[in-house]
């Protein structure tokens, strides 16, 4: 079985151990086998308030029927500006741009270009809003956000 260890030098993030020196095993099988582990990669980004956030991506879904910006692809994304207190972000990215971008480029966009598009929307709110908890909970990209973002990218 492989533990994290948190002082461990980049690129050498696990270390074997083996399962009869886990405690409560006698068979020498850990009690965690087959328990799906899931490593999130917390990432840090100085924000152009000052701030020094750390986040990372939790996983991405459709938007609720009845939320307002659906039809919509919504990023979570857990952040913190203090290392105490995280909290959740929402970044949507509505079907609408989507589909004004494709019938501009003449192609659709990927799963890696759309998550490149929100990680950038989430960077701005970083860099141009003073309180991300009380006002950056929940972002959207527009058409021209998403056509700008991608530019910078070199995405066409």
């Amino acid at each position: 079985m492989a533990v994290a260890s948190q002082n461990a030098p980049r690129g050498d993030h696990f270390r074997e151990v083996k399962a009869s020196s886990v405690p409560g095993t006698t068979s020498g099988r850990s009690p965690f086998h087959n328990v799906p582990m899931t490593v999130r990669r917390l990432k840090t980004y100085t924000g152009g308030q000052g701030y020094v956030y750390q986040y990372y991506f939790v996983g991405k879904r459709t938007a609720l029927v009845d939320d307002p910006l659906a039809p919509a692809m919504e990023f979570v994304f857990d952040v913190s500006s203090d290392r105490k207190l995280t909290y959740s972000v929402s970044v949507f990215l509505p079907e609408s741009p989507l589909a004004a971008w494709s019938r501009a480029h003449g192609r659709s966009l990927n799963d890696a270009e759309q998550y490149a598009a929100v990680k950038l929307r989430l960077f701005r709110a970083f860099d141009e809003l003073e309180d991300m908890k009380a006002a950056g909970r929940r972002l959207t990209i527009d058409a021209a956000l998403l056509e700008e973002v991608l530019a910078s990218l070199g995405v066409d």
